[in-house]
């Protein structure tokens, strides 16, 4: 009598269970050993094995499966008589999929046994529906896993504990002297001095310089420096990094934040945002809003953030082909460079302005203002400044208070006015209908709802006292180191540095302009008097 031929499938969902005893799910040696014991007492034989390392039974599907679609072809072939797995879960973990999965091999002939579990059978509905909540649990089971997991894991990390995994470039692991509960040892993340030199490096290149992640990378390749792997550098591990919250000092994961961790600071978290800031800006969907430059080579200063006054369209760099003699140095030759009103030159826009403005004329009286704003804010004491702007700041925050609060004490005294028509409607004696009155008491009650929660707004505003007086604190310090470097900078940093302070500027005939500022800067400060040519 033949014996009847097996096809044993082992799967673990980790690469970590390939070779070590996990807890609740057996690894690829122990499925092995219990599926050839049980063949020794069954009194079959192993004629094919596969194994699936790493991969997710509940996540993955059966047909991105490689291994299971060999063993469906080897089915249909009639290779094998019995497909033995460890547990059942180990055919797949998808209630909507798994028992099908399941029921295919039996309707090809093929006998389905679990070393645990026996034999799945299809020989009536109570079968069928047995399969099926078989794999409902089990599904069931990894989705509270998966909550389990990320739960613990998003406790570690507001705990200021490192998750696990690769350290991210700029930090490296070291050894904490603890061991989990599977025997593991643990880790935690230290700065990488070498590493977090580059990381540094990459963010003043991108907020500071404009430069984009491809410049980035060719920029430190050419440097010599490589990536830890030792290979050149490529513009989307530059992306990576720009996007890592970790280089702040704070720890991640979903949406579990974990304290600042001085020890693991790499840059300063306004470093961080602004980056993003520039990330969000210059992405494709920010087209028609965008006022970061894409590109900072070339030497005209404006770059992103200058639009017609006229139809709102940007303005776009651009150069006629001819060229002209320097007006300082005769003996060079210059090509006139030029901003236009894409809107108008596209006939995209009913624009009545100028087609475009002379690149040089409409910078020197970007330059000239910059220059002036530095110039007087230093003139100026920094508690001066940031006194008065605080004492306004302030101020307006505590008469929104003021008029929200009197908005809420209206809303509930008009509520309390309609709730005591109630008793007059019970009587007879209101105006109102039931249906009116109620429809006009939910309303109220909504309005109270809003209003009560701009005032709850208002008053965390106000205070925030000591968060504002740092924040203009932060706005003086960094508007004096970009007086500092905007003398000695390259065209790309200058660029950087005007579109730090400059958030728009809309251009008029005659070179009139309208400009919005970043910095709340007029009332910052103080009513300096800026002569600005501003429309």
């Amino acid at each position: 009598m033949e014996k009847n031929r097996v096809c044993a499938l082992y799967r673990v969902s980790t690469e970590k269970q390939v070779d070590h005893t996990d807890k609740n799910q057996a690894d690829i040696p122990m499925q092995r050993k219990a599926c050839h014991s049980f063949c020794e007492k069954m009194g079959w034989v192993i004629v094919h094995e596969e194994q699936e390392e790493g991969v997710s039974g509940h996540k993955v599907r059966a047909e991105k499966r490689d291994k299971l679609q060999i063993i469906k072809e080897l089915a249909r072939q009639k290779a094998f008589d019995i497909l033995l797995v460890f547990m059942f879960d180990r055919i797949g973990r998808i209630a909507d999929e798994t028992p099908f999965v399941v029921e295919w091999f039996v309707k090809n002939g093929i006998q389905v046994w679990s070393t645990q579990e026996g034999e799945q059978r299809f020989d009536n509905h109570t079968d069928k529906l047995t399969n099926y909540i078989r794999f409902w649990q089990a599904d069931g089971e990894s989705e509270k896993t998966s909550i389990r997991t990320k739960t613990a894991l998003g406790q570690l990390v507001a705990a200021g504990g490192f998750k696990g995994g690769i350290a991210a470039y700029g930090y490296h692991l070291i050894k904490n002297g603890r061991i989990n509960k599977r025997k593991h040892e643990l880790y935690d993340l230290e700065v990488n001095e070498s590493e977090a030199v580059v990381v540094r490096i990459i963010f003043d290149k991108y907020v500071h310089e404009g430069f984009g992640a491809q410049r980035i990378a060719t920029y430190l390749n050419n440097l010599g420096y490589r990536a830890r792997s030792g290979k050149m550098w490529h513009h989307a591990s530059i992306r990576g990094i720009i996007c890592n919250l970790t280089y702040t000092g704070v720890l991640r994961c979903g949406e579990s934040h974990s304290p600042l961790l001085q020890h693991l600071q790499i840059i300063s978290p306004a470093l961080f945002e602004e980056a993003q800031r520039i990330r969000t800006n210059r992405a494709n969907a920010a087209e028609a809003v965008r006022t970061v430059p894409r590109n900072i080579r070339g030497q005209a200063l404006l770059s992103g953030n200058v639009f017609c006054g006229h139809c709102g369209a940007r303005l776009n760099l651009t150069t006629n082909g001819k060229a002209y003699p320097c007006r300082t140095d005769p003996h060079r030759i210059i090509k006139r460079v030029r901003y236009i009103c894409y809107g108008k030159t596209r006939k995209q826009t009913d624009c009545d302005g100028q087609t475009g403005y002379t690149a040089h004329i409409l910078d020197g009286i970007i330059d000239k203002l910059v220059r002036q704003i530095f110039e007087r804010t230093k003139a100026i004491p920094k508690s001066e400044i940031v006194n008065i702007r605080f004492r306004k700041k302030m101020e307006e925050r505590k008469s929104l208070l003021h008029s929200v609060r009197a908005e809420y004490s209206k809303a509930a005294a008009d509520l309390e006015t309609l709730k005591g028509e109630v008793i007059k409607t019970i009587r007879g004696e209101s105006t109102f209908s039931k249906e009116l009155l109620n429809s006009l008491i939910h309303d109220a009650e909504t309005k109270c709802l809003e209003v009560q929660a701009q005032v709850e707004a208002a008053q965390a505003a106000y205070d925030e006292g000591t968060a504002v007086l740092a924040a203009l604190n932060a706005q003086y310090d960094d508007i004096i180191s970009w007086s500092e470097l905007y003398d000695t900078a390259s065209m790309e940093a200058k660029k950087m540095v005007v579109n730090c302070l400059i958030k728009r500027i809309d251009v008029y005939r005659n070179y009139q302009l309208h400009i919005e500022f970043n910095i709340d800067f007029e009332q910052f400060c103080g009513g300096l008097n800026i002569e600005n040519n501003a429309a």
